[in-house]
């Protein structure tokens, strides 16, 4: 190539990425936007509370969160440092887990586009592109109310996706064949497990065992095929040249799973938090089937797609099946050729797979949709298997599609060109029936965090600290900024509740409780009456109000005493 030639290459070249650089820039700045107000259609309650106190804390020295009982969830290494981020600027404020929530999801939006993309050397731009749409096109609109709730603004594990997902791009980047130029990328594996292991337990079931299950599942079936052409003395290293990279990945698993361990060994040691064992439990079979039609109703809002509400909701829902149709499609098709497919591809159906069925027969699955939650990575794997599988057909689709427009004969081959041809337009009008559903969702009311009429009472009428339920607690505290404290007690006995609190709340030569708060409006989060003979053991109260489904009652002493 002449240099003149060659120079205006690297010129075009560069000026493609720096204009793709500020299409996603710009593509950030505009989701973000979007889903900061679908956020903030959904009450912030004590579980975005108790995240923003956490990272308060850590803001203010406590980095090992010293005397913290957490969740059986840490997200120590994920969340918890961009709440300590965005609180350093905006304060301890309830707005704060809408815009950590928002940032989150515009990462998991863009990340799957490019995890969709693949590896440039492998799909031409055309692809890459209808690629990355498909898979932003099936995330981009989360369905309000419990679809908000699951990909937003829940502190739950849509925030492991990111991870993950950044895990999954290293190893479609550096490719399949092993050198020792390639270490690097399983060493990087290792890192970015351990680190999100740490946040979250649920990278075993949705990062580590679909990974090494896949791999090792590769390495069997070639040593076999190996081991007949070879003989049985060197399968072992032809086996060893074809998929060293599979083992490499195996070992990063096991190395990821003990630096996870040896890294909460050492801030046990060293005085930091403590978690809670995952509540994993198996139902009777009795109770699957109900336990499927709850999995359902969260798949389906997971995806936008559940019809709930008034006529605008449910027929944005029915679009939203779509994408669900599509998804199923994919699935399908790769299960089809599962030995054959990309490693990638393999990974992310296993741990679509295992997610469910290990969601369905247990008692995650016993409570309402809202705790589809726990399988929320599956949405963005699920749209990227989508992207990836799926865009090749609508790609094919388009000259087939200019042909036929410019009056090309309709016989015999050419009647199943016309119905390939609609693929475009007709995923063209989807997506845009998809971002008229993020308009609707942007443009609703926003809806006020848990109990702020609580709150707002206990403000005006100088009632500092005191004790109620877990979902009282902690979302009046930051609603007040810390004016109003009240923490966490079981109905019970009315002793420390031990899930995501902190020993020094309870210190009564530091701390005096004088009321106590109960509600008594229907619903999960609404209902907390505790036992009578727990109350009537403080003796009887100096004071007792009555304030809309809250009663207060107001001693003259310390009750954490």
């Amino acid at each position: 190539m002449p240099r003149a030639a060659h120079a205006q290459a690297r010129v075009a070249t560069k000026r493609y990425r720096i204009a793709t650089v500020a299409c996603f820039a710009l593509a950030a700045a505009g989701l973000f936007t979007l889903y900061l107000q679908v956020s903030r259609t959904y009450p912030e309650n004590s579980d975005s509370a108790n995240i923003l106190l956490m990272a308060w804390d850590m803001l203010h020295g406590h980095v090992m969160l010293h005397g913290w009982w957490l969740s059986d969830v840490s997200f120590y290494t994920t969340e918890l440092p961009q709440y300590v981020l965005l609180e350093s600027f905006l304060g301890l404020h309830p707005d704060t887990a809408h815009v950590g929530a928002a940032m989150t999801y515009t990462l998991v939006v863009l990340i799957a586009a490019l995890l969709a993309r693949g590896k440039a050397s492998k799909v031409g731009t055309g692809e890459g592109v209808t690629r990355m749409l498909l898979a932003a096109g099936i995330l981009i609109a989360p369905q309000v109310g419990v679809g908000v709730f699951i990909v937003l603004l829940s502190i739950g594990h849509i925030g492991t996706a990111v991870p993950l997902m950044l895990i999954w791009l290293v190893i479609d980047r550096s490719g399949s064949d092993w050198t020792g130029r390639r270490w690097w990328a399983p060493t990087a594996v290792a890192v970015l497990l351990a680190w999100a292991l740490l946040a979250d337990p649920l990278v075993l079931v949705s990062g580590i065992a679909p990974l090494a299950g896949v791999c090792l599942l590769r390495v069997i079936l070639t040593a076999r095929a190996v081991s007949r052409q070879v003989g049985r003395v060197a399968w072992w290293r032809a086996t060893l040249r074809a998929r060293g990279y599979e083992l490499a990945l195996v070992v990063a698993c096991l190395a990821g799973f003990a630096l996870r361990q040896v890294a909460y060994g050492l801030i046990h040691y060293f005085g930091g938090f403590r978690l809670h064992a995952v509540p994993y439990q198996l139902v009777s079979p009795a109770q699957w089937p109900e336990h499927t039609w709850v999995t359902i109703q969260g798949w389906l809002a997971m995806f936008g797609a559940y019809p709930t509400g008034h006529s605008t909701q449910i027929a944005f829902a029915i679009v939203h099946m779509i994408g669900v149709a599509l998804v199923a499609w994919a699935m399908w098709l790769v299960a089809r050729r599962f030995l054959r497919t990309d490693l990638i591809d393999q990974v992310l159906l296993a741990a679509i797979v295992i997610n469910v069925l290990l969601y369905v027969p247990s008692v995650l699955g016993s409570t309402t949709d809202l705790n589809t939650r726990e399988f929320a990575v599956a949405l963005p794997f699920a749209a990227v298997l989508a992207a990836r599988t799926l865009a090749p057909a609508v790609l094919h689709s388009l000259p087939r599609y200019a042909r036929l427009r410019a009056g090309e004969r309709r016989t015999g081959r050419h009647r199943w060109a016309v119905r390939r041809a609609w693929a475009v337009p007709a995923l063209s009008a989807v997506l845009a029936a998809y971002l008229a559903s993020l308009g609707f969702a942007a443009v609703q009311p926003k809806a006020p965090p848990a109990n702020q009429q609580l709150a707002t009472w206990l403000a005006a009428h100088n009632l500092t600290y005191g004790i109620s339920g877990y979902w009282q607690a902690s979302i009046v505290t930051v609603e007040t900024g810390g004016q109003v404290t009240i923490r966490a007690v079981y109905p019970g006995n009315l002793q420390r509740d031990w899930w995501e609190s902190k020993h020094a709340w309870y210190d009564p030569s530091v701390h005096a409780a004088t009321f106590l708060v109960t509600q008594d409006q229907p619903g999960f989060y609404n209902l907390w009456e505790p036992d009578p003979a727990a109350v009537a053991a403080f003796g009887p109260p100096a004071t007792t109000y009555e304030v809309g489904p809250y009663t207060i009652y107001v001693w003259d002493k310390n009750l954490l005493n």
